[in-house]
C-alpha cells in the first residue's frame, strides 16, 4: 500500500452499512473534518429539478465553463447526499472547469432500486433541456460518479441509449459498483480491505435491490450488449474488492467498440483519494478533472 495512505489506515473507522442510521451520521462527520473546497471561481446554486419526485441538485458553475456532468455520489446508494459531495463536487468542477450537477437522489433501503436510477435520469433529462439556463452546451453532457455513483452513471449510459433519450459525450467513472454477483477475483479476495469489505459490500447489495431482481440497469455487468455507449474513462483502486468489476468492465467496453481509457492507481483503496494529503490522491483528483475536460471538449 502506498506509505502516505497506509499510515492513515489505522485512524479510518471501520463502516457498518449494516447499522445505516450510525453509518450516515459518521460520513456527515468525516466529510465535515476534510479542508473546504475554494469555491470562489465558480458559481454554486441549489435547486428542485421538478420529476416524479423532485430531486435536489447542487449546480457548481465555473466561469466560463463550457460542459457539464450528472455526478452522482458515491455510498452504495444507502449513504451520502449534497452536502457530504460537496468536497467532491467542487473539487471536480474546479479541476475541470466543467459544470457539474451533483443529484440528491433517493436512497435505499427507504427507496430501493429502480428510485436512484430515476432520479438521476430525471436530472439528466432536465439538463438537456434547460443546457443553457445551466450554462452549458447539450452537446456537451457528461454522467459520472464514485463507486456506487459511478455505477448509476454507467446505468444511465444503457438507459439513454436504450431509451433513446438524450446524448451523452462522456462517462466518467471512479472506482465503480457494477456486479452485485460479487464474484471477481479482487471481491472475493479482498474481504477485509480498508473502507470497503466483504460483508458491507454484501449488505450495500441487499439494501439497494430490496425485492428488485438484478438488471443490467441496477448492476451494468450484468448488460450482455455495450456497443453504442459513450467513451469512457474508469479509474480502479488496487486494494478494493469492486476493482476487478471495473477493469472488466473498462475491456467489454473496449471490445465492444467504445473508446475507454482506463487507469488502475496503485497502492490505493476504496475512496483513499478523500485522505487529500497524499501525493498519489492528489494525483488522482487531477486526472479526474484532465479526463472530464478531454472527454467534454475533444469529443464534441
Amino acid at each position: 500500500m502506498d506509505p502516505e495512505l497506509a499510515a492513515f489506515v489505522p485512524l479510518i473507522p471501520r463502516p457498518d452499512y449494516g447499522d445505516l442510521v450510525t453509518e450516515r451520521a459518521t460520513t456527515a462527520r468525516l466529510v465535515a473534518s476534510l479542508p473546504a473546497p475554494d469555491t470562489s471561481a465558480m458559481e454554486v446554486s441549489d435547486r428542485t429539478v421538478p420529476g416524479d419526485p423532485d430531486v435536489p441538485v447542487r449546480v457548481y458553475r465555473p466561469h466560463a465553463a463550457r460542459g457539464a456532468i450528472v455526478w452522482l455520489h458515491g455510498g452504495g446508494g444507502v449513504v451520502g447526499d449534497l452536502d457530504t459531495e460537496h468536497p467532491s463536487a467542487a473539487r471536480l468542477a474546479e479541476a475541470s472547469g466543467s459544470v457539474v450537477v451533483s443529484v440528491g437522489f433517493r436512497l435505499a433501503p427507504e427507496h430501493p432500486f429502480p428510485a436512484a436510477l430515476d432520479d438521476a435520469y430525471t436530472v439528466l433529462r432536465w439538463l438537456a433541456g434547460n443546457a443553457a439556463a445551466a450554462g452549458t452546451d447539450r452537446k456537451r453532457i457528461a454522467v459520472g460518479g464514485m463507486s456506487a455513483g459511478a455505477g448509476l452513471a454507467a446505468a444511465l449510459t444503457l438507459r439513454a441509449r436504450d431509451e433513446r433519450g438524450p446524448a451523452i459525450l462522456y462517462q466518467l467513472l471512479n472506482q465503480p459498483m457494477l456486479d452485485d454477483r460479487r464474484e471477481t477475483w479482487s471481491a472475493r479476495n479482498f474481504t477485509a480491505t480498508p473502507r470497503l469489505d466483504a460483508d458491507n459490500l454484501a449488505a450495500i447489495w441487499r439494501a439497494y435491490l430490496g425485492s428488485a431482481t438484478a438488471t443490467p440497469y441496477a448492476a451494468p455487468a450484468r448488460a450482455t450488449d455495450l456497443s453504442g455507449l459513450p467513451p469512457a474513462y474508469i479509474a480502479t483502486a488496487e486494494f478494493d474488492p469492486l476493482r476487478d468489476e471495473g477493469i472488466g468492465y473498462a475491456l467489454r467496453l473496449l471490445r465492444a467498440g467504445v473508446t475507454v481509457e482506463l487507469h488502475q492507481w496503485p497502492g490505493t483503496f476504496h475512496g483513499s483519494q478523500a485522505i487529500l494529503s497524499a501525493e498519489v490522491s492528489q494525483r488522482q483528483l487531477a486526472e479526474l478533472g484532465a479526463a472530464l475536460r478531454r472527454g467534454l471538449a475533444e469529443q464534441g
